[in-house]
Formats: C-alpha cells, sequence, structure tokens
C-alpha cells in the first residue's frame, strides 16, 4: 500500500475540521470557475474569428485578382485571363473554387428614398452556398434563363430596410456613367451578411449587365474571387498565387481588403492570453491558500509522522496527493460547468450581442477537444508546480514543538 496516498485520501474524504472544509470548498471552486472561464474564453474568441472570417470571405472570396493599374475606384479595369494563369489556377490544389466579378458604382431609387451601392456582378459558375446561408427571404438568380437573370437582382437586408423593399418588388438603378444608366431591376432575394462594410456596400447581379454597361468584349471581366481550401495558409497561399501572375495582374487577400476587421480579431488573441493567465493565476492562489490552511491545521499530525521516522518529502507528498485529489474535482466540475454553458449556448443561442458591433446575432461558440485537454493539463502542472514551494513549509515543523503544544 502507498502510505502516502492513504493518508492524503484519509485526510480528504474523512477530515472533520469544518474551517479547512470552507477553505477547501472554496478553492475548488476557485479552480472550476477559472477552468470554466478559460474553455469558454477560448471557445468564444474562436468562434468569433470563424464566424466572422467566414462572414467576410464567404461573400468576397479569399484571394482576389484585379487589373494592374492606377484605377483605386470602386470599378476594375478589365482584363482577359490568359490560358496559362487558368492552367495555374485550375490545378493549384490550395484552391477550392474560383469565379469571375466585375464592379460597377450605381445608385438605387425606391419610394422616394436614394441609397448609393457597389453592383456586384457575377456569373453561372459563382458559388451560392454561402448566399443560401443568409438568405432571409426569396432565392438566388437563375442564370438558367438568361433574359430574366438580366433583371434579377440580391440586395441586403440592411438596404432593403433602407429603401422599404421587400422580395419581388422592381425599382430603378442608376449606374454612374458620363450620363447616369437606368436599368430596371426585380428584388428575387434578401440577404443578411452581418457585416455592415458588406451588407450597406453591395448588391449581386449578374456579371453581363456590368459587361453591356461598359462596352466589354465577351471574355473581359472585373477580376477573379478565389476561395482556398484552408484559411490559415492565407498568406502563403495569396503570396504564391500573387508571384505566379503575369505583370498586368495583381492579387490581395482578404486580410489586405478588409485589415481592420482581421486586425481587430488579432487583439482578440491578446485578450484571451491576459484573461487564461489572470484566471490562472485565481486558481493558484487559491490553492496556494487552501494547501497553507490545511499545512497549519495538521502540524500536530506532521510533528507525529516525523517522529514516527517519515520524512520531510514523504510528507511533502502527503499534501500534494491532497492537493491533486482537489484539483481533480475542481477539473472535473469546472470541464462539466464550461462545456455545458457552451453546448447550451450552441444549441439555444440565448446571449445575444448587437449584431451592429460585434457582427453577430448572438455569442458564437467552438469547442476543440485538444484546446480543453492543453486547459487540463496545463492548469493541473501549474497548480502543482507551483504548490511546491508552500509546501516546503513542512520542513520547518519541529517534531518535538509541534507535539507538545497538541
Amino acid at each position: 500500500m502507498n502510505f502516502e496516498y492513504f493518508i492524503a485520501g484519509r485526510i480528504a474524504i474523512k477530515s472533520e475540521r469544518t474551517f479547512s472544509k470552507l477553505i477547501v470548498r472554496i478553492a475548488i471552486a476557485g479552480v472550476m470557475l477559472s477552468l470554466a472561464v478559460m474553455i469558454l474564453s477560448i471557445a468564444i474568441i474562436k468562434g468569433f474569428k470563424t464566424e466572422i472570417q467566414d462572414k467576410v470571405r464567404g461573400y468576397l472570396g479569399d484571394v482576389q485578382i484585379t487589373r494592374y493599374d492606377l484605377n483605386n475606384s470602386f470599378e476594375h479595369s478589365p482584363f482577359v485571363l490568359d490560358a496559362t494563369t487558368k492552367y495555374r489556377l485550375n490545378h493549384n490544389s490550395a484552391i477550392d473554387y474560383y469565379s469571375f466579378f466585375a464592379t460597377k458604382p450605381a445608385i438605387l431609387s425606391a419610394n422616394n428614398e436614394i441609397e448609393g451601392i457597389n453592383f456586384k456582378g457575377v456569373d453561372k459558375n459563382y458559388n451560392w452556398d454561402y448566399i443560401k446561408k443568409h438568405l432571409i427571404n426569396g432565392r438566388v438568380i437563375n442564370f438558367a434563363d438568361s433574359t430574366k437573370a438580366m433583371q434579377e437582382l440580391l440586395i441586403s437586408n440592411y438596404t432593403a430596410n433602407r429603401l422599404k423593399l421587400k422580395t419581388g418588388d422592381d425599382f430603378v438603378m442608376y449606374f454612374v456613367q458620363n450620363q447616369l444608366r437606368p436599368r430596371k431591376f426585380k428584388i428575387v432575394g434578401i440577404y443578411d451578411i452581418g457585416v455592415e462594410d458588406i451588407d450597406k456596400g453591395f448588391v449581386l447581379g449578374n456579371l453581363n449587365i456590368v459587361k453591356r454597361l461598359n462596352n466589354w468584349k465577351p471574355d473581359e471581366i472585373g477580376g477573379v474571387e478565389i476561395k482556398i481550401k484552408d484559411f490559415d495558409r492565407l498568406n502563403p497561399v495569396a503570396d504564391h498565387i500573387y508571384e505566379n501572375l503575369p505583370t498586368t495582374l495583381r492579387s490581395y487577400s482578404i486580410k489586405e481588403n478588409f485589415p481592420n476587421i482581421f486586425t481587430w480579431l488579432g487583439l482578440l488573441d491578446i485578450n484571451t492570453k491576459v484573461l487564461l493567465i489572470l484566471m490562472l493565476i485565481v486558481g493558484v492562489i487559491n490553492m496556494i491558500t487552501a494547501l497553507l490552511i490545511m499545512i497549519l491545521e495538521r502540524t500536530n499530525m506532521i510533528g507525529m509522522l516525523k517522529a514516527f521516522g517519515a520524512s520531510n518529502f514523504s510528507i511533502m507528498k502527503i499534501f500534494l496527493y491532497n492537493s491533486a485529489y482537489l484539483i481533480g474535482i475542481g477539473l472535473l466540475l469546472g470541464n462539466i460547468l464550461g462545456l455545458g454553458l457552451g453546448f447550451f449556448q450552441q444549441a439555444t443561442h440565448i446571449f445575444k450581442l448587437n449584431q451592429s458591433s460585434y457582427f453577430l446575432a448572438y455569442a458564437p461558440i467552438e469547442f476543440h477537444f485538444i484546446d480543453v485537454l492543453l486547459l487540463n493539463v496545463v492548469t493541473v502542472v501549474v497548480c502543482l508546480t507551483v504548490l511546491l514551494v508552500p509546501s516546503l513549509l513542512i520542513s520547518k515543523v519541529s517534531p518535538l514543538k509541534a507535539i507538545r503544544f497538541k
């Protein structure tokens, strides 16, 4: 039988000291709350990053290719994608898919309201999966009927509310050129991305409209929108795409297009690290306090054990075993609390957010098994390592004095 483990078990289970019981419960509660907060913090931050990244890249892609010129307007200059570049894009294993687009500034006029907008034209190869997930009414453009597709349009819920429009309504859009060019459209769908810069800045229509208005050739486009398979490899993939483009073209990643959003997401990582450190400190302080109280309350027992020949290291192991037992209870309860609240939020979305400020209507949760496992392991290792210092107090206990003042 392991002597130290046996004594530690008796102390943990059979203890009748009311004051130390209170301290122990507080220590367990501290570890539980610290772990639960750390689990939820990482899950929420990762959920935020994933959701917001998906919102931005789902609408605009990960990398965009445009003509290399000094044009800084909303309307890109036309170009023809050469066969070599097409071949490289088709055979790039990091690319999920790509599609052609063109943009043109316009003015929406409806119900005595006027709204400036950027018309984004797409073709029949456009991937509608993302837009379909965010449709709140209607459908996407049907390119099967080329005539009707020229008149169909998707607008954001933000724009629909501003202009008092709904699915099925007709209105006139004026395209900005040397002379305003009016075109009549029918709203076939309304979507809600949740990112204000996108919702109030774009509408989706047919690429051929831009080509006709600008008198482009059939194979001319305004840009190429690329979606990659692994967003974590965005920078190296974007660099590789850029390096393999002809000198007449340029590319830029979504991080370059929306630096403010991705800078903000980067700052969230710093906030998470600070919060994790603070919560770990809280848990450690609680355990140190509990261990010191247990040692001081059991000074007589320490003296007796020393009188029977137990070494300082052996007695230290007794209290460290006891601490590990308390930490284990705290971790178990912390996992139950943190994961329970997280799964509850995933299922109900009960904790809401201001979408105009946070781009999301609710607090997102994204759990990763490796994150939870690392938090548990780090908490145990850090707590037990730090507890070695107060446990050295045992070596200062004199057996003679401890027994005399029993």
